[in-house]
């Protein structure tokens, strides 16, 4: 790597990445620290593999940084490809784990191809859509786009792992901001919120509220444009309503118990702090115990008494929580917060459109991680399993983000050569 590429990198985001893996690292220690650990390097334990993986992340950094900028838009096509077939090749050679046939094993260390299917993705969406034949306005492509997006999510589910493929749908932020119709996210908003409404009143009860506000929506619109038809309305009336029975059969018949009973769990529906919900609401306890400021670094006795089952992994923020308390998990929001503003920055300077494109997917694949994992940490979402970016125990997360955000790095400090 030339003194002229390190130059040119946006160093704020370096050393908010290492800001985060640093702190996760330590909260990671203080969640998995035993009285027999001997040493930091100690692969016994989490927080020692995880140092492990921090070092390794270091020599994959200067690998990525190392490759010319433009292999990655060259190259795009075949990198997704790849991670396509590492994706179905988990059905013949992959390693159960939890009930999820997600890991390649190789000894004491496993590896998982879905997270690095996010930043294959993220290259070829770019590459896809910065071809010159395509055009975001028409409908083959934007099925086109939407295929690239949903194919490793189609592998993922069977696995199965929902919570992995659910970031998928991240990319249609991309799709949004490189001119697709807002109405795609309005349509995801809506079917979401038919959703969450079928669960908590019936698929009736929505059928009907659904119709009496599109009958007042059209009264209000012919009042003020007589020629308005309603033939879109009766259209949306039988779409809701339908959806809404659909939900339903879908939820008691599709879903197993367990996502049934997270969802039962974060609607208030069911109360089960010894099941089900037992995480979640141990959770919620480590937090709530921390207070402002928190117990200080290993007082945790939530943590320390191994409460938070995986605490190192998804409940990860649940420690810093704890031992760092409001103003501790404050600071380490807002270092999430300002790294996603700086990647918006520097997406929105970028002279091409493939590296915008991707700049954005890592924005998207980067957010939907942090609001999710931390939505469920705190019981505002139901459990579904995703690690939080750079902080959560684990090799392949940490190294899949690690070759996300950095080959957009790589990407920004080559946009002078764009011209």
């Amino acid at each position: 790597m030339s003194r002229s590429t390190t130059a040119k990198l946006d160093w704020l985001s370096i050393i908010l990445y290492f800001l985060l893996v640093g702190i996760g690292w330590i909260n990671i220690y203080s969640a998995s620290l035993s009285k027999t650990s001997t040493s930091l390097l100690d692969f016994s334990q989490p927080y020692g593999r995880q140092l492990f993986f921090i070092i390794c992340s270091v020599i994959l950094i200067i690998l990525v940084l190392s490759i010319e900028a433009k292999f990655y838009e060259r190259f795009a096509s075949i990198i997704y490809i790849a991670s396509l077939i590492s994706l179905l090749g988990l059905f013949l050679f992959g390693k159960n784990i939890s009930g999820a046939t997600s890991w390649y094993s190789f000894g004491i260390f496993g590896l998982q191809p879905s997270e690095f299917a996010k930043a294959a993705t993220a290259l070829a969406l770019a590459k896809y859509i910065s071809d010159i034949q395509t055009n975001m306005k028409l409908f083959e492509s934007q099925f086109r786009a939407f295929l690239i997006i949903f194919l490793p999510a189609l592998f993922i589910v069977p696995q199965p792992d929902p919570g992995s493929a659910l970031v998928f749908a991240s990319f249609f932020f991309v799709l949004h901001r490189e001119g697709i119709s807002a109405n795609y996210l309005w349509f995801g908003l809506i079917t979401t919120s038919l959703f969450i409404g079928t669960l908590l009143i019936g698929s009736l009860a929505v059928s009907i509220v659904a119709t009496v506000v599109l009958i007042i929506a059209f009264i209000i619109s012919k009042r003020k444009n007589r020629r308005r038809k309603l033939t879109p309305y009766l259209v949306a009336i039988i779409f809701t309503t339908v959806f809404a029975y659909a939900s339903n059969y879908i939820f008691n018949d599709v879903f197993e118990q367990r996502h049934r009973d997270r969802f039962n769990i974060v609607l208030g529906k069911t109360v089960d702090a010894k099941g089900i919900g037992y995480n979640t609401n141990q959770s919620q306890i480590a937090i709530g115990s921390g207070g402002f400021s928190g117990k200080g670094f290993l007082e945790g006795t939530q943590t320390k008494g191994g409460f938070v089952p995986e605490q190192h992994t998804d409940y990860i923020f649940s420690t810093v929580g704890e031992e760092w308390g409001f103003l501790g998990s404050t600071i380490v929001v807002a270092l999430f917060v300002i790294l996603l503003l700086r990647l918006i920055a520097l997406a929105e300077r970028q002279k091409s459109q493939f590296s915008r494109v991707y700049g954005y997917g890592v924005v998207s694949v980067l957010f939907i991680h942090f609001a999710i994992n931390i939505g469920m940490v705190i019981g505002l979402l139901p459990t579904i399993g995703i690690p939080l970016p750079f902080f959560s125990y684990g090799g392949s997360a940490l190294w899949g983000f690690t070759i996300l955000l950095f080959i957009f790095l790589k990407l920004d400090s080559n946009r002078i050569n764009e011209w």
